[in-house]
């Protein structure tokens, strides 16, 4: 049976009158790497600092290895934080800043010689140890704070945004490295972003956080393929979303309108006729055809090419249908395919398969 390491029940968080956390519950399993995914001012940092004990929630408690730890102060709740500015002490070297929250606990010379090297070995940096934070890479000052932290055996590892001020390149060098390194060490991370790529590419599971509610917590296939609400579509990656008009419902079906066209699809949701539902569908599941390769077009949409962008596996296409709507499309390159060749003012239609799509009340 896996262990619950993090529980939250019924949080909820202000500051002076202003709510930032609303009747949070969530458990974060031991082991796993979990990611707090939302915009700016949702609240995912707070919930971070609620886990390290610099904020106490107003309502509702917070578990730590199945312990309350209401008022137990951050140096004894066995977690630790790595921070965007990584905060290393510009004055020590590598080895120092590793070994600084040993030695504030007076461990022994021998025991924090052997835990520092075996740390520095995680992170690859044995042989920077004489190194001073600005004679390193940002990369590799991110890793003097990785391995500061893991020394300490912490049973949850924090990290706020540690990628952000990276580049794109060193960015996706670390995301492999940060999940390699926390299966090898075995610890649970949690981890906060608001870059939905980086969330979906690292995490065990992912919660979506929306002006201090939780959206949806799942796994990113989950997240991506099954968002629960169009606040979720829209925010991870990118959706084409249709509403739509529900003509005839029953247990089964759905007959819906969408575009002047008629849709019939499986009601998996319950809907019913008095519902109002979005249609959504991904880029990479919309089909795109020039005016001369298909003869049935009841079930497809007119179109024109406004954006074409060559990627290398795929094209994306921008099209403006003739209601004025415009959608995304990615287009993959296949076997048979020599190339994917569109022009600028192209006549197309569109189409996705039954199935293919999600559909979502629409809350708007």
């Amino acid at each position: 049976m896996i262990k619950n390491i993090i529980e939250f029940k019924n949080v909820s968080k202000h500051f002076a009158e202003h709510p930032v956390l609303h009747d949070i519950n969530f458990e974060v399993q031991n082991g796993e790497f979990l990611t707090l995914l939302g915009p700016s001012g949702c609240g995912k940092t707070t919930l971070l600092r609620m886990i390290s004990g610099f904020e106490e929630p107003n309502s509702g408690s917070v578990f730590i290895d199945g312990k309350d730890v209401q008022g137990l102060p951050p140096h004894l709740r066995q977690v630790n934080t790595v921070f965007q500015s990584y905060a290393l002490f510009p004055h020590m070297n590598v080895f120092e800043n590793v070994a600084f929250g040993l030695r504030s606990r007076g461990i022994g010379r021998d025991e924090i010689e052997q835990r520092v090297n075996e740390a520095l070995r995680m992170v690859k940096l044995d042989s920077y140890r004489h190194r001073k934070p600005h004679q390193l890479s940002g990369g590799q000052q991110q890793r003097v704070a990785i391995a500061r932290a893991v020394v300490n055996k912490p049973l949850v590892l924090l990290l706020d945004e540690p990628l952000s001020s990276l580049d794109y390149r060193l960015r996706k060098n670390m995301q492999i490295e940060l999940k390699q390194l926390q299966q090898q060490l075995g610890i649970t991370f949690i981890f906060v972003t608001h870059d939905q790529e980086e969330a979906l590419s690292m995490s065990d599971r992912v919660v979506v956080m929306q002006d201090g509610y939780i959206e949806q917590i799942g796994t990113p296939r989950e997240i991506y393929e099954e968002p629960n609400t169009l606040q979720v579509a829209k925010f991870i990656g990118e959706a084409n979303i249709f509403e739509a008009n529900i003509l005839e419902a029953n247990q089964k079906q759905l007959v819906i309108e969408v575009e002047d066209k008629q849709f019939t699809l499986k009601n998996r949701k319950g809907f019913t006729q008095d519902d109002k539902i979005c249609v959504v569908i991904r880029p990479e599941d919309l089909q795109v055809w020039g005016q001369s390769e298909v003869d049935d077009t009841s079930n497809m949409f007119p179109g024109m090419v406004e954006q074409v962008i060559y990627k290398g596996a795929t094209v994306d296409l921008m099209v403006r249908l003739s209601s004025g709507k415009r959608l995304a499309a990615a287009q993959f390159f296949n076997e048979d395919d020599e190339k994917l060749d569109y022009s600028l003012g192209e006549r197309v239609w569109v189409h996705w398969f039954p199935g293919w799509e999600v559909l979502l009340r629409n809350d708007a």
